[in-house]
């Protein structure tokens, strides 16, 4: 509203588009304020012990619009929350720690999508491989030795009948 009262009494384009440049610009902040700022964007998201979250909540717990969960949900296909009946989007805990992490990923380590998307593909196939169990190393001598006891049973129960 004021530009266009600006652009009229200025009677060019030019010089109201510098005074929309001039009024839009914040005042300078102090460094106190960017500082808290900063670590209140860094600060560990809580999550509440809960079986749902919609998307609102979601979006209030992780300090993010809903549509960039909702781009996300198109870029990232480990993030699949289930919908309710009504079409609202209801995210489980992990969903919600993933959401977490993704935005770790993308803000605080400086990922591009593409890249937090292979990472994160890389996180989950470490996740996947198991790791061996620590089984004894002298299996041979334990094998050999089951296999005399065996015998040694099946002739008892041979002699038997």
């Amino acid at each position: 509203m004021r530009i266009c009262a600006l652009l009229e009494l200025s009677g060019g384009a030019a010089r109201a588009r510098n005074a929309y440049t001039v009024m839009s610009k914040a005042p300078p902040r102090s460094a106190g304020k960017r500082a808290s700022r900063k670590t209140a964007r860094h600060a560990e998201v809580i999550i509440p012990d809960k079986l749902y979250f919609r998307i609102g909540e979601v979006a209030s717990l992780c300090r993010l619009p809903a549509y960039v969960l909702r781009f996300w949900e198109t870029e990232f296909p480990q993030l699949r929350p289930v919908k309710s009946s009504t079409g609202q989007r209801m995210y489980r805990k992990r969903d919600v720690e993933f959401v977490v992490r993704i935005k770790q990923l993308l803000y605080e380590n400086g990922f591009t999508i593409a890249g937090a998307r292979a990472h994160l593909r890389e996180e989950t196939k470490a996740e996947r491989n198991q790791s061996a169990l620590p089984f004894p190393v002298t299996t041979s001598v334990s094998v050999a030795h089951l296999r005399h006891e065996l015998k040694e049973i099946l002739h008892i129960l041979s002699a038997r009948h």
